[in-house]
Formats: C-alpha cells, structure tokens, sequence
C-alpha cells in the first residue's frame, strides 16, 4: 500500500495568512487597552521617575540611610561600582583646587597636624591630586554633602589615623556649614556638632576597638600592648545610633606581640594577674571576632552604613626606598615615583586577616566596606608631621641634632593626604554616577 501525497493550494495559503494577520491585530488592540486601563507606560530606558522623600528632624530616625531627593527607575552606575577608585597615581596638581581648605582657616584643626602653622616651609605635599585609572573623582563639593549630611551622625572609630582622618572630615565640611559650630569632649568621645543643620561628626578614641590598656588617650605605655580580647561593650555602646561608622585599628598592631590579660583586674597592670603573651597577629584576629560578633549583633545595616579603613604605611625607614640608615621621613618633600612600592613595615598577613573577618561579616548579611588605602599611602613619604607638629615639652638640644630619631612618621600633615580618604569614603556615603576618562 503506497504512501498518499497531498499538496496546499493557493486557496489555503491564503487563508492561513489572513487569518495571522487577523490575530496580529487583535493582540495589538488587547495591549493598548490593557496600558489604557491600568495608566502604565511601556518602560523607556532613558525616562526618570522623581519620588520626592521626606526630611527627617532627628538624628538616625530614618529607614533607610541617606535616601537620594529622587529614585531611578533604572539606575546608573555608580561610580564605586564602574571604577576601582583605589587603583592609581599621584599626579602634582596646583592648578585646581588642591589644597581643599588652608590650615590657617580651619580653627577645629589638632596641632599635632598643622604642620606649617608650626615651622613646616614647603607646602607642595598639598598639592598632589589622586587620579584613579579609567575614571575621575567628582570635584568635591563641600555645600552639597553638607546638605545631605543635615539630621545624620558620622563617628569614626579607632585610633589615632582614624583622628587624623576626622580632623580632615571636619576641615573639608566646616566652612560650608553656616551657624553654629563647636568641638566638644567627653572622655575618649569628640565631637563635631553643627546645630542648625543638626550634624554630627564624632570620633571615638579605640586603638584596638576592644577594651586595652591604650583606653587612656593622654597616658598610656607606647612599647607594651595588654588587651582584654573579649571586652568591648565599654566603648561599644557609645557606636550605635550612628548614620555612619568609619572602623579602623592599625598603628597599635604594629609591635610584634601583645599581651592578653584573661584575669580581673587592671589593663596598667597589677599583681598576680594571669596574662598570655601572643604574636599581634593572633591578638588582631582574638580582636576582629568580638568586634565582628557585635558588629553582627547590634547594628542594622539598612539604617547604619559601616566602613573600615585600611592601614597606612609609616615611613620610617629610609633604607626602603633607597636613603641612608638610621633616616626616615624628615626632610623628604616628593612622593615616590615607583607607586607599585611597599614599605618592609607592612603586614600583609595583618591585612589578610581583616579581609578574612569582613568576608565573614558579608555571608551573615553584614557589609562592611573596606577602603584599602594601603598602597596610596605608600608612596607619600613627603607627606607626614615629622618634626613641624605641636608639642607637648619642647625637644632638647641633641634631639634635635638628630631629627630622624624624632620624626612623625605615621600620621599626617593637614590639608593632605587624609583629604583624599575623605573624598574616597564621601564617594561610597554618596554614590555618584561614574566619569569616564577619555
């Protein structure tokens, strides 16, 4: 039995296609009344929704932290999203706006760093600008982040990096903030208020966030570290209620061991106390698990945006980029060219840990951004107080004839490099879209 064949004719070829097209319009009329009755518009990529928000008239009473005046519909990129704005160079800039603020105008600023106010002669470590490969930093805009700063509370935590950092913070913002203004001091807690626009720029003395024998900013032991690695809440409860917290915990680690103290009694020391000696490393990680496990505890991160600042480089030792022994940062006034440097002071394994708990941090929900500012700061050797800072007994005849042995090697001079970590955090606090560079 053989197989049929059969054929289409015309006929029915052209029934098929008028009845496609038939169907084709129908469906055109079904959308259409579908948009009409529901007043949706078909999404355009280009088209911007503006919600206005409400203004909050306390501090930390918001939902959400730093709502934008408006909502996109599509986002772009920011520019902390597109561009590693830590990856760099320095590039001498004295026709722009570098310095961000003059030393003399900012009446907030700690002597210990105000160089030229006290015998510093060249200002050109002011004047170099970061300049991020494939993307610009927006020009810093002082009015503008004080507006949005208006009901909110920064607090930096940490050591005393973490107050150079804030005596930049507040010389950036102060001259822009109309009214009233004032630095007051409680205990290990400064603060920054500016009353008519209810601001908050706080810092918190912490150098090794839990409780140590370092809690005393004016008298403390600058060769021994005793920490309780398990104690925080002391400090701890003076963090929450904030907008934004900026951690750091760097200089105090840089001894080679650290002392636990697992007994009652004082952090200065005491009889029959029971102590363990341990290498900094270990004694950093015993101090990232209290912090983290508070961190995890007690902050809410839909209302509280954490930072934690990378270490900064000391340059102590000119042996590293070539100098004599014995010298250090006196008297060197350009940066390095080679920006791939690093100082022998520098404890990777140190930084791995901090990466490591922030990791750890991230899978239970918690973000805590790090801004690595480790390598930028490596190739400013030019841009520390070393002698020109403010002093608490003057220095004698021989010290002074051997100037390196007496040098400031770790913090910084202001306006300087300080400002740029500002610029970097202002740009994460308030992400803009990304500028590329052609």
């Amino acid at each position: 039995m053989g197989f049929k064949h059969y054929s289409v004719g015309s006929w029915d070829m052209k029934t098929m296609f008028h009845c496609c097209l038939f169907i084709f319009f129908l469906g055109g009329l079904a959308t259409l009344r579908f948009y009409k009755s529901t007043n949706i518009e078909p999404l355009i990529i280009s088209k911007v929704s503006v919600i206005p928000t409400t203004t909050t008239t306390s501090i930390n009473t918001s939902t959400q932290v730093f709502d934008d005046p408006i909502t996109l519909k599509i986002a772009p990129p920011s520019l902390t999203d597109s561009c590693d704005l830590l990856s760099g160079r320095w590039v001498y800039d004295n026709k722009t706006h570098y310095p961000l603020y003059k030393e003399h105008e900012c009446p907030f600023l700690n002597g210990d760093l105000a160089c030229q106010t006290y015998g510093r002669k060249d200002s050109k470590y002011q004047q170099w600008r970061w300049q991020p490969n494939g993307c610009d930093f927006p020009r810093f805009d002082g009015e503008a982040v004080v507006k949005r700063l208006r009901n909110k509370r920064l607090l930096f935590v940490g050591d005393s990096l973490n107050r150079n950092q804030w005596d930049s913070m507040i010389c950036m913002l102060q001259s822009s903030i109309p009214g009233k203004k004032e630095v007051n001091t409680t205990g290990t807690l400064y603060s920054f208020r500016a009353a008519d626009y209810n601001i908050s720029v706080d810092y918190y003395w912490a150098p090794m966030l839990v409780e140590s024998n370092g809690d005393d900013p004016f008298n403390h032991r600058a060769h021994l570290r005793v920490i309780r690695s398990k104690a925080i809440e002391k400090h701890a409860r003076h963090w929450v209620n904030t907008d934004v917290i900026i951690f750091n915990s760097c200089l105090w680690w840089r001894l080679p061991t650290v002392t636990l103290l697992k007994s009652a009694g004082s952090l200065m020391g005491a009889p029959d106390q029971v102590v363990e000696v341990v290498d900094s490393p270990i004694a950093y990680n015993m101090a990232l698990e209290t912090w983290s496990k508070w961190v995890h505890a007690n902050i809410d991160t839909s209302k509280t945006k954490l930072f934690y600042m990378g270490h900064t480089a000391a340059h102590a030792w000119a042996t590293d980029w070539g100098g004599k022994k014995q010298e250090t940062c006196y008297g060197e006034t350009e940066p390095m060219t080679d920006f791939r440097f690093w100082e022998i002071g520098t404890d990777h394994h140190i930084s791995r840990i901090l990466e490591s708990s922030l990791s750890k941090l991230k899978a239970k929900g918690v973000n805590v951004q790090l801004i690595n500012i480790t390598q930028l700061t490596q190739a400013r050797r030019d841009a520390h107080p070393t002698i020109y800072r403010k002093l608490w007994r003057p220095f004698t005849e021989d010290q002074m004839k051997k100037p390196h042995s007496i040098s400031d090697c770790a913090h910084w001079c202001l306006p300087g490099v300080p400002d740029l970590w500002n610029e970097v955090l202002l740009a994460y606090i308030f992400p803009t879209p990304a500028i590329a560079r052609q």
